[in-house]
């Protein structure tokens, strides 16, 4: 899931997470963050959505595997050098559409899509 946001301030960054993980609250357990000022707000987060907050120890990338992962592969959208001022919503909602409904191995090749909607039972990112 994502959604851009103006700037990279702690506002604009929770009001993001929350308008994504609000209607998926019940499944939020934890989050993970870097150790970025716009994740400063995670005590406000974390009372929102009932769920705990944790940050990866600074140069720790792997305490955030997952994350990492994602970000790679949004790269191939979006390339490091592009700036992404100029990205509006609908490419980004193609771009994670695309990801989400490619076949992963570590998923037995279902699609992370197909996985939530199995586990939740809700179709809640399917249209």
């Amino acid at each position: 899931m994502v959604l851009p946001i103006a700037n990279k301030n702690a506002q604009a960054a929770n009001d993001a997470i929350t308008t994504l993980l609000a209607p998926i609250k019940h499944w939020v357990k934890t989050l993970t963050f870097d150790n970025g000022r716009e994740f400063s707000w995670h005590n406000k987060l974390a009372k929102t959505l009932s769920c705990c907050t944790y940050f990866a120890k600074p140069y720790h990338s792997w305490e955030c595997g997952l994350n990492e992962n994602h970000n790679g592969a949004l790269r191939q959208f979006f390339p490091k050098q592009m700036v992404l001022d100029k990205v509006n919503e609908k490419e980004v909602f193609k771009a994670t559409d695309l990801m989400n409904n490619r076949p992963r191995k570590c998923l037995g090749y279902k699609t992370p899509f197909e996985v939530f909607a199995e586990l939740t039972g809700k179709d809640y990112f399917l249209n």
